[in-house]
């Protein structure tokens, strides 16, 4: 239930000593949209984030309360919860602060034990520090490299919501298989160094499944609706081979349905054909090896995949709301749930095992990916919360801001601001627990990831807070420590050797993107928004753009390369309704912006061909155009979003709309709308024109 709304003074008014408790605590009384405005945070933002947080500051007494006792905690305290100290870096401030003659002790990842913090192995070790007055206080010490490597090489690669590339064998929607084949024929056939894809997260169940992405019951497992069938050993072995038939041929309708008829791809329904495919599946005895490298992934991943495993078996009986099941079964670590994990034991079994073989397929892409010579391989997407009612939100609950969730601030775009129904993690929880459950979740994903892409990767640093039952307007910024996350990023980073990737598009805190650049977190740069900002407002010249990023035309959130050339985005977005102009007006501004990049692209020698009668460039030459561009930025990494290659002119998801318009439910489809399938795309001569392109650019 969300708190009591407290009563409101104005939001220019914030008493100060409620002022200095929110600062004491990382909450935000205020934020700047712009350098030039500065916004006051209501009150009631203050308050119930400060109440999240553990705080009570619903009256003036309990505020002059809270404060005696966080000054006391401070006057107190040795050492913060958790002390990073980077390997290029001096002795820690907390450490420096220390009172002269305090004794350190130290007790190292490897179970070693050291009189000092000099000289430590990168790792979360745990210190003791005791003062010469007889304090004693424990802290987690994160020691991390400095950086992460930038790529030995620049390289070029695909962007791709799996979903959307359907093979002639998968069962329709794009399936782990099908990464796997596309990431090798990329790499052998076309010279390029990664795919990136969407998250793939396990969702949460039920129909309808909430189609998107970024919104998971666990950011912690994989789906098993990404497995490909064919590909688990044990398939071979089933013995009812005339009900695996039947499934095959309704999976071959499926398929087909959305290749030949029209039809969406259908998430609900795969995912009830796999299930009843995998129930056959798991009846094959395991044979040694494999019983034994599926023992070794329960101890490895532990009590966070028996959580997993038995939310999913109580959600079959009792429904995906966890807090709508029977009380008892609400607390992961209660009685009740302990009696029901021991009930339900098969079905525990049954998620582990789907888990697992999700797992072993990630790997296998990302091990064709390497073998077929990608310098990086698969770039996987880590969603920015997960769902407030999954399967993370349950096992986790202590780590989790009840009655928060994540959006962002009013801004020129969104005048109401956004709320993304995302659970916020508790900063406080992290740093008490030394960021463990950031390290679990990182060391998870890089078990098969060559790259690691963070959604809204700001959020290391802050969060916009709205409080439950309130609009996005009455939020606020709670901080977290940047250090802190970045260190465990690069740690868990480095150790896989992988890169990792930061969304830092849209309003971006000043001083973000030099702290991610400084320890070698790569940003994004989108085309269409690098204009000179502090100057004349124009298209940014390619020699200026930042280095340290994966430059791309555009993302799944955006519109396709071809729709803005032609302008179809802003028809699209007046059917829709979602137009906030008169319509003219829109499409006057948007083709000013797209003549003007034209005009840029045309100066610099990079476009080519004629649109025939018009005389002006085709709609293919402009897209061409756009990547000659992107290969002449300095970017580490330049990114072809899949769709851009063969004309789709279609958004993957359209911002703002829910059912108006088949967000995340798209095939990839060439110009004329014919959906695309795997083997058509390694023949497609319009991405192979692209190729050339881009190849040319790189070699050049």
């Amino acid at each position: 239930m969300p708190a009591a709304r407290p009563a409101e003074p104005p939001a220019e008014d914030l008493p100060e000593d409620l002022t200095r408790l929110a600062a004491l605590h990382g909450v935000a009384t205020s934020y700047s949209p712009s350098p030039d405005r500065t916004v006051a945070a209501s009150a009631t933002a203050v308050i119930l984030a400060l109440a999240a947080l553990g705080v009570d500051a619903s009256t003036p007494g309990a505020v002059r309360a809270a404060l005696a006792a966080r000054d006391a905690e401070l006057r107190e305290r040795l050492l913060p919860p958790t002390v990073v100290a980077w390997s290029d870096g001096g002795t820690p401030a907390a450490l420096a602060a220390l009172p002269a003659g305090t004794r350190l002790r130290v007790e190292t990842e490897a179970g070693e034990t050291r009189a000092d913090a000099d000289r430590l192995p990168p790792g979360v070790h745990r210190l003791t520090a005791t003062a010469p007055d007889g304090r004693t206080a424990g802290a987690h010490l994160i020691v991390a490299p400095a950086r992460l490597p930038v790529p030995a090489a620049r390289s070029y690669g695909l962007l791709v919501q799996l979903y959307s590339l359907l093979s002639r064998r998968s069962w329709g929607m794009g399936d782990l298989g099908d990464l796997a084949e596309l990431a090798a024929w990329a790499g052998r056939a076309l010279g390029a160094g990664f795919v990136q894809v969407n998250p793939l997260h396990a969702a949460v169940p039920g129909a309808p499944t909430d189609p998107s992405p970024y919104r998971p019951s666990s950011r912690r497992f994989p789906d098993p609706v990404h497995l490909r069938i064919e590909d688990v050993p044990e398939f071979a072995y089933v013995t009812d081979r005339e009900r695996l038939g039947v499934l095959r041929e309704r999976a071959g309708r499926l398929r087909e349905a959305v290749l030949e008829k029209g039809a969406l791809i259908d998430r609900d329904a795969v995912w009830e054909l796999k299930r009843e495919a995998a129930e056959l599946l798991l009846e094959v005895p395991l044979g040694p090896g494999r019983r034994a490298a599926y023992c070794d992934y329960l101890a490895e991943q532990g009590t966070a995949l028996e959580d997993h495993a038995t939310w999913c078996a109580l959600a079959e009986v009792h429904g995906s709301d966890w807090q709508r099941w029977p009380e008892g079964l609400r607390d992961p670590r209660s009685a009740d749930t302990d009696r029901a994990r021991t009930e339900l034991r098969d079905r525990v079994d049954f998620h582990s095992r789907l888990t697992w073989l999700t797992d072993t397929q990630l790997t296998a892409a990302q091990h064709a990916a390497r073998e077929a010579g990608m310098p990086v391989g698969i770039v996987h997407d880590l969603a920015v919360g997960v769902h407030p009612r999954g399967a993370d939100s349950w096992a986790q609950q202590e780590y989790f801001a009840a009655g928060m969730s994540v959006g962002a601030p009013p801004d020129a775009f969104n005048a109401r601001g956004q709320d993304w129904g995302l659970p916020p993690w508790r900063p406080d929880r992290l740093a008490e627990s030394g960021y463990a459950p950031f390290r679990r979740l990182l060391r998870g994903l890089f078990r098969y990831a060559g790259a690691l892409r963070i959604d809204h990767v700001m959020g290391l640093f802050r969060l916009w807070w709205v409080p439950e039952g309130h609009p996005p307007t009455e939020g606020t910024y709670v901080r977290y420590d940047a250090e802190a996350m970045l260190a465990v990023l690069v740690l868990e980073a480095g150790r896989a050797g992988a890169v990792v990737i930061g969304e830092d598009l849209g309003t971006v805190e000043p001083g973000v993107r030099e702290a991610l650049r400084e320890r070698g977190v790569l940003g994004t740069s989108v085309l269409w928004f690098e204009r000179d900002w502090a100057g004349d407002g124009r298209p940014l010249p390619p020699e200026r753009w930042r280095a340290d990023c994966l430059a791309t035309a555009t993302t799944h959130d955006l519109p396709s390369t071809a729709a803005r050339l032609t302008g179809e985005h802003v028809e699209l977005r007046d059917r829709l309704g979602l137009l906030t102009r008169p319509l003219e007006e829109e499409r006057a501004e948007a083709a000013a912006d797209t003549a003007e990049w034209l005009d840029v692209l045309a100066r610099l020698g990079l476009l080519h061909g004629t649109g025939g009668d018009t005389g002006g460039p085709s709609e293919e030459a402009g897209i061409q155009a756009v990547h000659r561009f992107l290969l002449r930025t300095p970017a580490r990494m330049a990114g072809i979003w899949l769709p851009d290659a063969v004309g789709d002119r279609r958004p993957q998801n359209l911002p703002g709309t829910w059912d108006q318009y088949p967000n995340w439910r798209l095939p990839v489809a060439d110009a004329e709308g014919r959906p695309v399938t795997l083997e058509d795309l390694a023949a497609s001569p319009r991405l192979h024109a692209l190729i050339d392109v881009v190849r040319d650019r790189a070699g050049g």
